[in-house]
């Protein structure tokens, strides 16, 4: 089973200098051999969901995603918390994402990493988008969890630099591979 496998990110955050967007953009040189990754587009550039705006035709950037996340192997979704929850943004593109036929995220592995700079890392978040995912019959990967607390002591210009951050990640792309198998 030495396939290589696709996985494609969703980052959350649409701040510039984005702690979420230097994890994802680590994760490449921390998975193990066999995997790819590619960058969703910004759940950002989605309008605000409604019936109306559905019944004139789904938008573009909607149906990219969906069509990203279809072919590929896995999903990681890498989000802050905003509020003890999940950012609207998302909520906003999960809606959407629901709508779409075939349904891009049933049966699909799904991996949730949190960073935030409180102490608690985002787990209210991930609390909340476990339960959101589980309309979708994603498939989960449980263990090991990806909360990163106090974040912004762990990234420097963009970049994650601690190291012990960078090794407890490559271990658990190691495990969403041999779960996406």
């Amino acid at each position: 089973m030495n396939q290589t496998l696709k996985f494609v990110t969703l980052t959350c955050s649409l701040r510039v200098g984005s702690f979420n967007a230097a994890i994802a953009n680590a994760l490449p040189e921390l998975a193990p051999e066999g995997v790819i990754f590619e960058h969703l587009g910004s759940p950002g550039l989605f309008p605000h969901y409604s019936t109306d705006t559905e019944a004139a035709g789904f938008p573009a950037e909607v149906l990219a995603m969906a069509e990203s996340i279809l072919k590929a192997d896995g999903l990681i979704i890498i989000t802050p918390e905003y509020n003890h929850s999940i950012p609207g943004v998302l909520k906003n593109a999960l809606d959407w994402l629901s709508r779409v036929s075939p349904q891009p995220i049933a049966g699909k592995p799904v991996l949730i990493q949190s960073a935030s700079p409180g102490k608690l890392g985002g787990v209210r978040a991930q609390i909340h988008l476990r339960q959101i995912l589980g309309y979708f019959d994603a498939r989960l990967l449980n263990k090991p969890e990806a909360i990163i607390g106090e974040v912004s002591e762990k990234v420097t210009d963009g970049i994650l630099t601690d190291e012990s951050t960078r090794q407890f990640l490559s271990r658990q792309l190691t495990a969403f591979r041999d779960f996406a198998r």
